[in-house]
Order: C-alpha cells, then structure tokens, then sequence
C-alpha cells in the first residue's frame, strides 16, 4: 500500500507514475484529495470544539460556584451542542478514513524510476540471454506429447479426479518433479545462504492482505468454505485459503513485527504446493503444464533495508538464473515495462525459458522488489540504532523456480529423437543415478503412448 503522506504530498507526481501503469487515476485522486481534506477540515474544527468545550467547563465551575446556577445551565446547553457537533464530525471523519483507505487499497505501486514505460508485454525489455536455444534434427514435440507417450503424465485421470487443469505424475515422473525441488533447494540453502521454510499452505485474509492478494484478486483464489463466505474490508484470522504461492505466508512471518537492523538482510526459501484458480484464463494454454490449479514451487524471499534492495533484487534474479543455467536451459531475462507488472511490484524481471516444442520463451520465474508497498499493508518494520522510530522494510519474491514448468522444459529441450529423455547432469544424482527418462515398465504404469489430449495450463505469473 502506498503511504498516505506521501500521496498526499505528491498528488501529481503520484498520477503520473500511475499513467505508466496504464492507469486513469483522475477520479479515485480526486475522490482521495477532497476526502482528505475534508478529514483534516473536520479534525481542526473538532480541536477548537473540544477547547470551547474545556473553556466553557471552566465557565460552569465557576458560575456555579457563584451562585448563578441560571446562566450555568445555558452554557451546559452549549457544551451539549458542542459534543453533539463533535459526534457528527467523528462519523464524518470515520467516512472520510474510509474513503481514504479504500482508495489507498485499490492503487497499484509506483514503478521504479528505471521501469520502462510500456502497456503490454510487448513493451517488455530485453536485458540479456542465456544459452542458445535448442534445435533438433528431428521434430521437436511439445511436452504433453512427451509426456503422455512415456507414461509419466496423466491428463486423463487427473481430470476424473479433480477436474481440468491437474495432472497425475507417475514412476520417473514423480520421481523428477521431487528431484527439482530437492535440487533447488540445496543450491539455494548450501551455496546462495537461503534458510529454508516450511510454511502452512492454508492462510488467512490477513496474510493475502498484507502481500496484496487481497481484496483485488480474490476471485484468483480457493478460498476454504469453513468459516462463512469472505467480506471485503473484513480481513479475519480464522478463516482459510489456499495460498498461490509460498509468498504469502513467508512474507507474513514477520507481519505486526519489528526486525532489529543486525538481523537484516533475511533471505529464505520454500517448497510449496501453490493453489490458483486462473479466473480469466478460460481457453489460454488448455494443454499441458502450463496453467495449472495446482502446481509446485521454491519460492524466494527477502526482507532487506530499504537502501539494500535494489542490489538484493540483482542478487535475487541471478540466484534464480542460476537454476536455469545449472540444468542447462536456455533463456532470456525481461525487465517488464510499467503496464506489465504485477498490482504490489515497483519493478519486475522475467526469467522466460526457451521451449523448443513450442517454439517460443516461457515465463519460468518472476523476480520483484515491492519495496514497502507489502510491509507497510503487513505491517514488518525494522530499528537501526540512533533511529528515533522503526522504518518500514523492503520485501522481495522471486520462484527459484516453478517446479512444473522447469520439468517441462527439461521435457522438450532434453527430449531425443526415440522419445526418450536426457536427464541434465545436475539432476542425476537426485535422479538415483538414471541419466535417461524411458517408457516406464514394470510394476503399472498408465499405457505409453495414451492420448489425453493434454491438461489446462499459461501466463499467470510465477
């Protein structure tokens, strides 16, 4: 969220940097102006309410004790139709704050000075390239058809189960989405100085609050039926979500919390199940792992002073480029331009990976630096010594990266012209030792070469 002072001070500045956004701000500034200025109106006015108040009081002591009760009784009337005026003037400004706040909730962050401007992915920035993207002397097939002919994915039953946009991983399958994410994890925790997490993957509407999920994007999201439906504005701590991705509840650790500044930066890491609803995605992606309601993830996270984050987003994009160039993937990094970012990012970089089944990059990973746009709605402060008050931290996310999508892209650059596929040098060792994916034989496995037509996947980001 933004700071109010701030807006306050600088209304133009603040419209413009939204026009960057693609936005139209006009009206909600406007709507935010008069209904500050009006609080602060009603605030003066209480004040000298309340000293009238305290002088007349005075007045009726001593008029009392002169003995004039008549004239006593008159300024006692006043003073009931000063209170009752300070009555009106609190529910005005109790709107007012309303208002404000509301406004406040709905506007997207600044971008960083260094965010182009820009209205669409088109706009995006090429910063750099990774790796030459793979071609084969033989036709390269997209993943789903990879998959479904060595038995190791199964739209089919998947969607029996649970519905469109799941898959069932089977033998080598499962056995390579648990070697991605413990391969992650130790690059991140052994060589890059992550702490690992292992958070809840149900939260509450404060937590989705506090990293900006909500109120806007609830329809992206399984809400729990246990506690009654969500309100807007009501953000409870006993009702329940799925979380989208471990963000949100390593972010929240430290919500309504004071850091000491010796113990900043803080950076961790988690494996987690991520849970979207991809409200608006109806026809994008409707094959392969795209676009999933389920999928899992490491997630990044940092909390750092406010002068150490743009250097801790750096370190945090290469930590997640690092992923990418240790199994050998090609790709390119983005800097998304102003109209393209996320609602809570001030700056944004896209790692999107080369598929050559599809014949196109991929979004695999974003990195962002939010700034205090998540820590002042959290709450996360920290104290340096000689700071007459705690400032607000800096947070940072980035995927280190998408399990689903990594696999993918291990499926169709590694693929071989039998339908076999290389396993990368770095994943053999978590791989027990296989350095080839095969047609699964054996105990059961679904029919090799079985038609699914593929799951429901896209660009939500990740």
């Amino acid at each position: 969220m933004l700071d109010l002072g701030f807006v306050r001070a600088n209304l133009p500045l603040v419209e413009e940097k939204l026009r960057l956004r693609g936005i139209d701000p006009a009206e909600k500034l406007g709507l935010f102006q008069s209904a500050d200025i009006e609080r602060r109106d009603k605030i003066t006015a209480s004040e000298s309410r309340k000293a009238e108040i305290n002088r007349l009081s005075a007045e009726i002591g001593a008029q009392n004790k002169a003995g004039n009760s008549a004239k006593a009784e008159e300024l006692k009337e006043s003073v009931r139709q000063l209170k009752y005026e300070l009555e009106l003037f609190a529910g005005a400004m109790a709107t007012c704050d309303r208002v404000v706040r509301e406004i406040l909730e709905s506007l997207p962050n600044l971008p960083h000075d260094s965010v182009p401007a820009g209205k669409s992915e088109h706009d995006n920035f090429c910063e750099k390239t990774w790796g030459t993207p793979k071609t084969f002397d033989f036709p390269a097939r997209p993943h789903w058809e990879i998959g479904e002919e060595l038995g190791i994915l199964d739209f089919e039953r998947a969607a029996k189960i649970s519905g469109a946009r799941f898959t069932v991983h089977f033998g080598q399958g499962a056995r390579l989405e648990r070697a991605l994410a413990n391969f992650m994890l130790d690059l991140h925790t052994k060589k890059n100085g992550y702490v690992e997490v292992l958070p809840p993957q149900m939260v509450n509407s404060r937590s989705l609050y506090g990293t900006s999920q909500l109120p806007k994007f609830a329809e992206d999201l399984f809400h729990c039926d246990d506690k009654g439906g969500f309100t807007p504005g009501e953000y409870q701590e006993n009702d329940h979500w799925l979380i989208p991705t471990a963000e949100v509840p390593v972010t929240n650790l430290f919500r309504d919390e004071t850091l000491e500044e010796a113990e900043l930066p803080i950076s961790f890491c988690a494996y987690t199940a991520c849970f979207r609803s991809e409200a608006g995605s109806h026809g994008k992606d409707t094959r392969g792992l795209i676009r999933q309601h389920q999928f899992q993830k490491v997630e990044l996270v940092k909390f750092t002073r406010p002068e150490d984050s743009e250097a801790a987003h750096e370190l945090l994009t290469r930590d997640a480029e690092a992923v990418l160039e240790q199994l050998g993937l090609p790709y390119r990094r983005m800097l998304l331009c102003a109209g393209d970012m996320g609602f809570g990012s001030a700056k944004t970089y896209d790692l999107e990976v080369w598929l050559p089944g599809q014949g196109l990059y991929r979004e695999i990973s974003s990195c962002s630096n939010f700034e205090t746009f998540q820590a002042r709605r959290a709450n996360i402060r920290y104290k340096a010594a000689g700071m007459r008050k705690p400032e607000f931290v800096h947070t940072l996310n980035g995927s280190g990266l998408a399990i689903g999508r990594t696999y993918l892209a291990i499926l169709e650059n590694y693929q071989r012209a039998d339908g076999t596929v290389q396993v990368p040098e770095a994943l053999v060792p978590y791989m027990d030792g296989a350095t080839v994916i095969g047609t699964q034989t054996g105990a059961w496995m679904p029919k090799a070469g079985a038609k699914s037509g593929g799951g429901a996947s896209g660009k939500a980001k990740v």
